[in-house]
């Protein structure tokens, strides 16, 4: 009996699959007998430099602040008509908001689209966001054995 495979991404079709953004989940660790802190999310993404940008949300009362500087995962997925696409990406958040205009983070920012999912109670401009970039130590994407 043969092991289990799966089928990896190519550079191009996992840049082509993230394209300059979309949704997915992004998780922090937390304790080691707590469950990891998952948030549903809006990403861009940078395919140049192979770097995701995120804009979050820190309504009053946000447990985000007490573990934005923790390990984190993004997880985005899509079933398509043949089959599905996944990206996993690990690493830490780097905040955007005070870097220089020229550095290449920014620079970067400025390139995606993130897309804006409107699941708050209130006006947005009442909600204080910060963006933030994860520049992944790992990043990994499969897909369906067609």
């Amino acid at each position: 009996m043969t092991g289990l495979r799966w089928v990896q991404l190519s550079e191009n079709e996992r840049n082509e699959f993230l394209s300059n953004g979309g949704t997915g989940v992004l998780s922090f660790a937390t304790g080691a007998d707590e469950p990891p802190a998952s948030l549903p999310v809006s990403y861009g993404y940078f395919a140049d430099e192979g770097v995701f940008y995120f804009r979050l949300s820190f309504p009053p009362g946000s447990q985000k602040e007490d573990v934005i500087d923790n390990q984190a995962s993004f997880v985005t997925y899509e079933q398509r008509d043949d089959g599905w696409r996944s990206v996993v990406a690990t690493g830490t958040l780097e905040e955007v908001d005070g870097l220089p205009y020229e550095s290449g983070v920014v620079q970067g920012m400025w390139a995606v689209e993130i897309p804006t999912v409107d699941v708050f109670d209130r006006p947005r401009d009442e909600i204080t966001f910060h963006d933030f970039c994860l520049d992944p130590e790992t990043l990994t994407g499969r897909k369906d054995v067609s």
